[in-house]
């Protein structure tokens, strides 16, 4: 099983390519990964990468739960694959960013990779110098999730 950690800086080159940190590489090798799957995510201005097989268990998962009868339903599977690139990594163990996100995420060169479970983030380096959140908030949302009450969704992050 695929686990991401860490909150890794890194430096792009003018060409848009950015070396997969080495905690992550490993991973991937580990688990035979040699496709990863990119996209602008959905609720923050960041990249998300996705082992190839990570990317399929969640389309499944998105597939399973949407009519495709049903249009509203088939509008939103289609935003969510509409933007979709398959990035391999060289044999450096670097990737290329299409130009077009990092447009979209307002990158320039320096990046942080921060580990998701099972996928990466890609966030400007300048956007993950302040907490997400607040330290308070923080605590008093993990301490009701983890009491099994409800978080406040319309604040996000």
């Amino acid at each position: 099983m695929i686990r991401f950690l860490g909150n890794i800086e890194a430096k792009m080159d003018a060409k848009g390519r950015v070396f997969i940190p080495a905690s992550f590489r490993k991973q991937l090798q580990a688990a035979s990964e040699e496709r990863l799957v990119l996209r602008k995510d959905v609720f923050q201005e960041c990249l998300t990468l996705y082992p190839e097989s990570v990317w399929n268990e969640e389309l499944n998962e998105l597939r399973a739960k949407l009519n495709k009868w049903n249009s509203q339903h088939q509008l939103i599977f289609r935003q969510f694959v509409s933007d979709v690139e398959t990035v391999d990594l060289d044999t450096s163990g670097r990737v290329l960013i299409p130009k077009r996100y990092l447009q979209i995420c307002r990158i320039q060169s320096d990046v942080r990779f921060i580990g998701i479970d099972n996928k990466m983030e890609i966030w400007p380096k300048e956007r993950t110098e302040q907490p997400f959140m607040s330290p308070d908030e923080f605590g008093t949302a993990l301490e009701g999730i983890m009491k099994g009450g409800a978080i406040n969704e319309e604040k996000g992050a």
